[in-house]
């Protein structure tokens, strides 16, 4: 059978004794050069905004901006008495305090206005719009200042509306980069001390992998920068979750085989080049799906979506460069000793071969068919539970720890219409703003259509809607209302909180329709070209999928029956989905790769696959859990997104580790035998010499 010198693969050359040191301090050059002088980010105006250009209310927002006041976006103060209504001194006390908020804040204050039980009592504080994220968290930080400064004895004000809502978002992510940094760190630093069993060597793949995760963050603010390309703390955190997750995973692979080859090996250089050379390819595939399939989600039209693949994909890059050129000389550099209390001799016998997963191989082997049938079963089981699966958040579901805004919506909306706090705004002409206002009256849940301002051939009208912002029922209001409105006014326009949060729903649709045929594509062109069979390609891709599917569905349930969560947010299954299905065939790829190595050299289709189980399936383990685990730290940032996305992935990788790539990948090359690698060389039969057959019938 065939021999290997994987000492030929190019980045294999770059460890030696004179070039690892090279490699590394080049490596270290290039870090501070990026560190100092990448240019800063570019800063979101309304980063909490996730609509398309061409999108209905997206246009309506550009158009009501022409008109006077356009730019305004205005802050409410909720006053309340604790559910006793508010007397005359009190109204006449909010009086003064709305003239002292005008004159603070340079602008017309309406209120106080009371409800219709006098309980509540509102003022609308006009905020110039189109300010950057910092700017608006100061004037809401102020204007809550000084409404508690001058409050009335036993009365009570919360501040909610857009600008209270945005600043309120972009709190959450204050220092966010520290948090997720510590926590990621700490939970990788644990794992690879349990992995290794070592007191120092964690630090090596830790230290390397911390830097690169510095070096992606600023490389994501350069392009920021350079591209104009906003970017947030979410897009931030993902990435660094992403750097840390693929990066460590990379690191461990490529550590594990250097352990082996150090069995092999006395030179401890040239077992790093064997282990570049054997890990490189399968670490280049899977990352380069990883990076292919986010770039995809430059294809959807929700902003937020094609910032996560492009800051993503420049992530892994740099997880990659990382994990197969700086670490390597990294590793050569102290020796063996690196690995005590158990340092790899040569001639010491590989615990693989009598392992816990050559047990689970061997065993999973004899029954091929019994466990791909349970397997699959198990998988289908899980994945019903998209049945019923509902996306869309409502304003107040977007926080784990609910702020001051949304307290203060709940708070209005006991005494006016929920919808008060964010009317939905249709822009039409003047000469048909009154019949458009009727047509908006007539539609159920409207509790009523004024016109408003009016300038340069456009009028609004401001419409209220007895629906809480956001909500399945209000959005299924703002559809009614396009309709109703559009009959009237073909060019109308409908536009607001309620209108926005529609139009990302279908945005996110669209996405979805588009991006996951293109990501499957990927995942297929990858496996086909690293594994050279359609029928392995073929199989691996639907067993992801299917995983991410059992995800997905374990998930809606566990957010729906346990946690009480009332969909998924409009981005999450699109977000999942590439992470999982991505990131997830990684270790499908290790394993056949490996299985493909062991096939060429023996010509066993199952005896390969238990060599490759037995062989990967400890560091492929770890990688896993820890993979779960840097995705469950998005928990330590209070949005509901990232939480969901933070379970699903997590729990998606678990179940694909264990599961997948455990028990019913080997299962089904056991079962295919030869066949699974068609029409590749390898699955021919050899003769007595070793040398591969032709099909029955090939002429050659």
């Amino acid at each position: 059978m065939e021999t290997f010198d994987h000492r030929t693969f190019p980045l294999a050359r770059l460890v030696g004794p004179r070039r690892s040191v090279v490699v590394l301090l080049l490596g270290l050059v290039l870090s501070a050069a990026v560190l100092i002088l990448a240019p800063g980010p570019t800063e979101s105006t309304d980063a909490s905004v996730n609509l398309p250009d061409n999108a209905e209310s997206a246009i309506a927002r550009d158009r009501l901006a022409d008109l006077p006041g356009g730019q305004d976006a205005p802050a409410i103060v909720v006053v309340s008495n604790g559910g006793e209504r508010i007397d005359r001194t009190q109204l006449a006390a909010l009086g003064r305090l709305s003239q002292d908020l005008g004159s603070s804040f340079d602008s017309e204050v309406a209120g106080p206005v009371p409800s219709q039980d006098g309980t509540v009592a509102l003022l609308t504080v006009p905020l110039p719009g189109g300010v950057g994220t910092d700017e608006n968290s100061e004037r809401i930080e102020d204007l809550r200042a000084d409404v508690r400064e001058a409050l009335p004895d036993g009365l009570t004000a919360e501040v909610t509306g857009a600008p209270a809502v945005q600043a309120d978002l972009g709190a959450v992510f204050e220092g966010a980069d520290f948090r997720l940094l510590a926590a990621t760190a700490i939970v990788v630093a644990l794992l690879l001390i349990v992995t290794y069993r070592s007191p120092w060597l964690w630090l090596v793949p830790l230290i390397v992998i911390g830097l690169g995760d510095r070096v992606a963050a600023k490389v994501v603010e350069a392009i920021s920068g350079l591209t104009d390309i906003p970017i947030d703390g979410s897009t931030t955190g993902i990435t660094s979750v992403l750097v840390f997750g693929a990066g460590t995973n990379y690191a461990l692979l490529l550590i594990a085989r250097y352990r082996e080859e150090l069995r092999r090996h006395e030179d401890r250089r040239e077992a790093m080049r064997q282990a570049v050379g054997a890990a490189a390819p399968a670490i280049l595939s899977s990352s380069g799906t990883v990076v292919i399939g986010l770039l995809a989600l430059l294809l959807a039209d929700a902003p937020f979506v094609s910032r996560i693949g492009l800051s993503g994909a420049a992530g892994i890059v740099v997880a990659v460069f990382f994990a197969l050129v700086v670490l390597p000389t990294a590793m050569t550099l102290p020796g063996r000793w690196l690995f005590w209390p158990f340092v790899p001799r040569v001639g010491d016998p590989d615990p693989s071969e009598r392992g816990l997963w050559r047990r689970v191989g061997t065993t999973v082997t004899r029954r091929p068919v019994v466990v791909t049938v349970s397997g699959l079963v198990i998988l289908v089981l899980m994945a019903l539970g998209t049945l019923g699966l509902r996306t869309g958040l409502g304003q107040d579901e977007q926080f784990l720890d609910t702020p001051e805004s949304i307290t203060a919506q709940k708070t209005l909306s006991s005494a006016f219409p929920a919808g008060s706090s964010a009317p939905t705004s249709i822009v039409t002409t003047p000469q048909r703003a009154e019949q458009v206002a009727r047509a908006a009256g007539d539609v159920p849940d409207v509790r009523s259509a004024e016109v408003g301002r009016e300038g340069d051939g456009i009028a609004e009208v401001s419409v209220v809607l007895s629906d809480e912002p956001s909500s399945e029922a209000a959005l299924r209001t703002v559809g009614l209302l396009r309709t109703a409105v559009q009959d009237v006014d073909p060019d109308a326009l409908v536009g607001g909180q309620d209108a926005e949060a529609l139009d990302e729903a279908d945005t996110a649709a669209r996405d979805r329709g588009v991006i996951i045929p293109v990501v499957l594509a990927v995942v297929l062109g990858m496996l086909l070209l690293l594994l050279r069979s359609v029928v392995a390609a073929l199989l691996l891709a639907s067993t992801t999928v299917l995983s991410y599917l059992s995800a997905l569905g374990v998930g809606w349930l566990v957010f729906d029956h346990v946690l009480g969560w009332s969909a998924m947010d409009v981005g999450t299954p699109l977000l999942a989905f590439v992470f999982l299905v991505a990131l997830g065939v990684d270790y499908n790829i290790f394993l056949t790769a490996r299985a493909r190595e062991e096939m060429r050299r023996t010509g066993d289709a199952t005896g390969s696959i238990v060599t490759a189980l037995a062989v990967t399936g400890g560091v492929i383990t770890s990688a896993g859990i820890l993979l779960a685990a840097v995705f469950a730290v998005l928990g330590v940032l209070p949005l509901v997104l990232l939480a969901q996305l933070g379970v699903l992935v997590g729990f998606g990788v678990l179940l694909d580790t264990v599961v997948v790539r455990g028990l019913v990948t080997p299962a089904l090359v056991a079962w295919c035998g030869r066949r699974f690698w068609w029409p590749s060389r390898l699955s021919r039969p050899a003769d007595p010499a070793g040398r591969r057959l032709p099909h029955p019938g090939h002429s050659g």
